[in-house]
C-alpha cells in the first residue's frame, strides 16, 4: 500500500480501500496495488488504467453499506462483448475490498506511525469466502502485533525475519489448509545525499516525488538552504560529525556528490562498512577508481545512475532516480 494513501486515511470520507491480491495472466497493477474509494465517488489511486475502477467503486458503495469485506473477480481473458475483455489485459485479477471500519482504520494510522519509525510492517487476512468476515493481524518489525488472527502469528514473524528488504511479495499463501493474503508495509526508504550542490537540488526533488525520505548533508555553510531543498531534512556538518547520527542501515539510499575529492574520500571511508542498500558516487569510473586507490568495490555504483547520455542536472537526477528504482524492483540486484 503507497504510503499516500495512508496518510489519509484519518479522513472519514474515504470509505473502503480495494487491494488487487491475485493476478493470474497479465494485468496492469500487481499484487499488492491499492486504491482508496470515499465518498461522492472520490478516488485516490488506479488499479486498471481506469477498466474496473466504476464497477469496483458501485461495488465499494455496497462494502461500505454492509460493513462487510469481499473479493471481487474480473475475468479479462474473454473477448466477447458481455466480458470485461478488451481492455488491455489478459488475465484474471482478484480485488479485496475493505471496509474502512473504526477498527480496520485505527490499524492502518498504527501501521502509518510504524513506516514513520522506519519499520515493516506485515498484514494478513483471510481469504477462504467471496465475503470475508475473518480478522486480521498486523505483525510489526518490532514485534508489535495488532488484530486478531493470532493463530498465524509465528508464520507471519517468519515472514517478517526472512523476506528481502522492499520486497514486492504480496500475494495469497497457503498456511496450513487456510488460504491468507499477506501484505508487506515498507517504510519511506531513505535517500542520504552527501552535497547540497546545484545538482542536488533536482535529483532531491525527484526523489521526494516518488517516495523518498531525503536527507542532505553539507559541511560548507553557503550550501544546504532550505529554499534549494523544500522537501528535504538538512544538516550541516562535516561528515565525520553527522554520519554517527544518520543511523544508517540496510534500506538506506545513498548518492555521494560533494564536487570535493578529498571530501568525496573521507565520505566513502567512513561508509565503507555500513550495510547500505544503494551507495552511488557522482562523477567518471576513473575519478571513482582514485577515490579507492585504483580499484572500485563491487557494492559501488559508478558512475551513479543509469547511462541515458544525461546532461544536465535533471536529466542526472533522472538517470540516479531511474536506477534508484530500478534497485528497489530488484531486491538492490543489478
Amino acid at each position: 500500500m503507497e504510503y499516500h494513501l495512508l496518510e489519509v486515511v484519518d479522513r472519514w470520507d474515504w470509505r473502503v480501500l480495494a487491494t488487487i491480491i491475485r493476478v493470474e495472466g497479465s494485468s496492469y497493477q500487481k499484487e499488492g496495488t491499492c486504491m482508496l474509494f470515499g465518498e461522492n465517488g472520490t478516488q485516490m489511486g488506479i488499479l486498471s488504467g481506469g477498466c474496473l475502477e466504476e464497477d469496483l467503486a458501485a461495488k465499494a458503495d455496497d462494502v461500505w453499506r454492509t460493513k462487510a469485506a469481499t473479493v471481487v473477480v474480473y475475468d479479462l481473458t474473454q473477448e466477447d462483448d458481455f466480458s470485461w475483455g478488451q481492455v488491455g489485459c489478459n488475465g484474471t485479477i482478484r480485488v479485496l475490498l475493505q471496509p474502512l471500519t473504526t477498527s480496520f482504520r485505527a490499524h492502518l494510522l498504527a501501521v502509518k506511525a510504524c513506516l514513520d519509525r522506519g519499520e515493516h510492517v506485515v498484514f494478513a487476512r483471510l481469504i477462504e469466502e467471496a465475503q470475508i468476515k475473518q480478522p486480521w493481524l498486523f505483525v510489526t518489525e518490532s514485534g508489535q502485533t495488532f488484530g486478531e488472527l493470532s493463530e498465524i502469528h509465528d508464520e507471519l514473524i517468519n515472514i517478517l525475519q526472512t523476506i528481502p528488504s522492499f520486497s514486492t511479495a504480496n500475494g495469497i499463501r497457503s498456511i496450513g489448509e487456510r488460504s491468507i493474503y499477506v501484505h508487506h508495509f515498507w517504510p519511506k526508504p531513505r535517500l542520504i545525499l552527501f552535497g547540497a550542490t546545484p545538482d542536488a537540488r533536482p535529483l532531491a526533488s525527484f526523489a521526494h516525488q516518488l517516495g523518498f525520505r531525503v536527507i542532505v548533508v553539507d559541511w560548507r555553510p553557503a550550501y544546504g538552504d532550505a529554499q534549494y531543498f523544500p522537501f528535504a531534512e538538512i544538516k550541516h556538518g562535516f561528515p565525520r560529525e553527522v554520519i554517527p547520527t544518520l543511523s544508517l542501515h540496510e534500506r538506506d539510499f545513498v548518492v555521494v556528490m560533494t564536487h570535493h575529492f578529498q571530501r568525496d574520500q573521507e565520505i566513502l571511508a567512513l561508509l565503507r562498512d555500513k550495510p547500505l542498500y544503494y551507495l552511488g558516487v557522482l562523477g567518471s569510473k576513473a575519478r571513482t577508481a582514485r577515490l579507492f586507490g585504483g580499484h572500485i568495490p563491487s557494492t559501488i555504483r559508478s558512475p551513479v545512475g543509469h547511462a541515458i547520455g544525461a546532461r544536465s542536472p535533471e536529466e542526472i537526477a533522472i538517470s540516479i532516480v531511474a536506477e534508484m528504482i530500478e534497485a528497489l524492483r530488484k531486491g538492490g540486484k543489478r
